[in-house]
C-alpha cells in the first residue's frame, strides 16, 4: 500500500518542487494528495479520517504544511492536526522566530525552509526515518542560538518558550516515567510494540527495524509513538531505560 502524502502550497511551482522532494526522499511508493489552501486541505483531511484520524481509514502519514495561504495560517491546520497520526512539516519561506516557535507550539515536527537546495530537502526529509526531526539548517543554528542565549523570545525572561518540541518522533514533553506496573491494562504494549521497543534498545534506526520486521517505517514510526504515550517518555533513550528496569526487553 502506498504511503499517503498531503503537500498543502498555493504556489503551483512550489508544490510542484516539494512532490519532487518527497518522492525522492522516501524510497516507498507515494501517493501524493496536493491542496492550494486551508479549506481543499481540510476536506482531504475529513476524507482520510477526520482531524483525529478514525479507525479503518488509511489516513495520511506525512503532511507539508506552507504557512501564508490564501484563505489562513498553516498554523490553524497544525493545531487542529494534535491528534492526527501524521508527521507534520512546515514548508515554508519563513526563517523569523514569530513564525518558528508558534508553528513548532501549534505541533509541527520539523521545519523546512522551501529557499533550501533541492538535496538539502531531500536530506532533511529522510531524517524522519532515522527518528529525527527534519530542520533546515538555517532554522537548526536558530534553535541553537536561541537557547544557548536563554530563549528569550518574548523578551521578558530568561526561560525558553513551550514550544513543546524535541528530537523525539512525537515531541511528547518530558515527564516522570510511569512503572509498567501502575499501567492499566489498555495501556500496556501490544506484542508488536514490545518488539519495537527490543529493537530499540539495541540502537536499531526506525529503517532498520521496518525491514526486521518486514513492516513500513511509517508503521515504526507509529509504534514508536505509542510506546512513548504508553511509557511516559520522550526519547529512546529515556523508553531503553524504562524498558530494561521493568525487564521488557
Amino acid at each position: 500500500m502506498a504511503v499517503k502524502v498531503l503537500i498543502l502550497e498555493d504556489n503551483p511551482v512550489a508544490r510542484s518542487f516539494l512532490c519532487r522532494v518527497v518522492r525522492e526522499s522516501f524510497s516507498d511508493s507515494i501517493a501524493i494528495t496536493e491542496a492550494g489552501d486551508l479549506e481543499a486541505a481540510r476536506a482531504q483531511v475529513r476524507l482520510a479520517g477526520g482531524a483525529s484520524g478514525l479507525h479503518g481509514v488509511d489516513p495520511f502519514k506525512l503532511i507539508l504544511v506552507d504557512l501564508e495561504l490564501p484563505d489562513g495560517n498553516g498554523m490553524e491546520l497544525l493545531a487542529e492536526l494534535t491528534q492526527y497520526p501524521a508527521t507534520k512539516i512546515v514548508t515554508t519561506l519563513y526563517s523569523d522566530d514569530d513564525h518558528l516557535f508558534p508553528a513548532l507550539q501549534c505541533g509541527a515536527d520539523g521545519y523546512l525552509l522551501k529557499e533550501d537546495r533541492f538535496e538539502v530537502l531531500v536530506e532533511e526529509l529522510q531524517k524522519i526515518v532515522r527518528g529525527q526531526p527534519p530542520l533546515s539548517p538555517a532554522i537548526a543554528r536558530r534553535l541553537l542560538t536561541h537557547f544557548r542565549q536563554g530563549g528569550r523570545a518574548d523578551g521578558r525572561d530568561g526561560r525558553a518558550p513551550d514550544s513543546g518540541f524535541s528530537t523525539s518522533p512525537d515531541h511528547l514533553t518530558t515527564s516522570a516515567p510511569v512503572p509498567i506496573g501502575k499501567l492499566p491494562d489498555h495501556e500496556r504494549l501490544t506484542p508488536r510494540e514490545s518488539e519495537v521497543l527490543t529493537y530499540l534498545s539495541k540502537g536499531f534506526t526506525i529503517k532498520e527495524i521496518a525491514s526486521l520486521m518486514g513492516i513500513k517505517w511509517f508503521t515504526v514510526n507509529d509504534h514508536i509513538k505509542s510506546i512513548y504515550k504508553k511509557l511516559n517518555v520522550s526519547s529512546r533513550a529515556e523508553a531503553a531505560v524504562l524498558a530494561t528496569k521493568q525487564g521488557l526487553v
